[in-house]
């Protein structure tokens, strides 16, 4: 009977080690733009710690919404959220990562950075004012490039994303027309000569097999589908090709100590700004009724942020700037 008693205490006290370990493991999910990185952040947080994180790219609004019904750890999203909506409901917000939004074609023998656009011709092809590649407002910004007269295609998110928030907003403020034509959030009302596409990776799939499509997605899933980028006229007059220092000069003259730490990266002043500039969020509440799930919400993005930059940088991420990183570590001490 004692040694059975000693058999059940130790099989107690196992389950219980066990039970701690797996109250570790954390679940997210939300925008498709930072799943990469989150990926490869678990993969070496796991390997760290022991610790499971799982993120599911659903799309912000997929991430918001189940972060508000309580079904994940932690919510992403690029739309950041305001601050009367995060105070409604007890939610953190802060920034975990940064990247751009790129504007990709498939156009035969058109290599990256050979077309150039400015906001105003690229929010009117993407309102549909503009439906051929030859069309004299995309030929005059090009002059001595073969432009084909083949149809444009407009490949889009289907799903309600951050993406096409951030992208939206930047076009909004080129154009009144595409404003008013199409609107800016995270679904917006595309023209009839429009596609979409599930995820960031949707739409880089649609691009790569429709000849004459363009789109957007995030600098991410360009580089590793080999897309080819336009070169696009930013607020300083110069055409930039996306890049990992035009996302960290345009991010250089951001405040982030607004509520929420979410300022405008759009359109940045700096003279080699990447005019599509954006941060991903990280959403989570409070105070949460599980304390272990708080804390390994807080320990993960705070391991991530501390020897995660290298691994962000080489998927084609921007690392915040470290000070930066010290007020999300600031703010992430108020999780309880």
């Amino acid at each position: 009977m004692h040694n059975f008693m000693k058999s059940v205490l130790v099989a107690a006290l196992f389950a219980a080690g066990a039970h701690s370990a797996v109250a570790a493991d954390i679940t997210g999910a939300g925008a498709t733009f930072p799943y990469a990185v989150y990926t490869k952040w678990a993969e070496g947080y796991k390997a760290a710690t022991g610790n499971q994180v799982n993120y599911q790219g659903i799309g912000s609004s997929g991430g918001v919404k189940q972060i508000k019904a309580k079904t994940v750890d932690f919510g992403g999203t690029d739309a950041p959220l305001k601050e009367a909506d995060l105070d409604a409901v007890g939610l953190l917000q802060v920034p975990t990562v940064m990247g751009g939004a790129t504007i990709v074609v498939n156009l035969p023998g058109v290599t990256s950075g050979q077309i150039k656009l400015d906001g105003e011709t690229a929010a009117n092809i993407f309102r549909g004012a503009i439906t051929k590649w030859n069309d004299a407002a995309i030929a005059k910004l090009n002059p001595g490039v073969k432009l084909p007269a083949s149809a444009i295609t407009v490949a889009h998110r289907s799903d309600g994303s951050g993406t096409t928030y951030v992208v939206t907003h930047y076009l909004a403020k080129q154009s009144m027309a595409f404003k008013r034509d199409v609107g800016a959030g995270n679904t917006v009302n595309w023209p009839m000569n429009a596609v979409g596409g599930k995820g960031n990776p949707g739409v880089a799939a649609n691009v790569s097999k429709i000849e004459g499509a363009i789109g957007y997605v995030d600098i991410a899933d360009a580089m590793k589908n080999k897309m080819i980028f336009i070169a696009l006229k930013n607020k300083a007059g110069n055409y930039i090709v996306p890049s990992q220092d035009a996302v960290a000069d345009a991010a250089a003259g951001a405040n982030f100590k607004v509520k929420g730490m979410a300022p405008d990266l759009l359109d940045q002043s700096h003279k080699n700004a990447w005019p599509i500039t954006t941060a991903t969020y990280l959403l989570v509440y409070e105070k949460g009724a599980d304390a272990a799930k708080q804390k390994g919400v807080v320990d993960f993005f705070t391991w991530s942020l501390n020897h995660g930059q290298k691994a962000a940088e080489e998927l084609g991420f921007v690392a915040l700037p470290a000070n930066v990183v010290k007020m999300v570590e600031a703010e992430l001490k108020q999780v309880k």
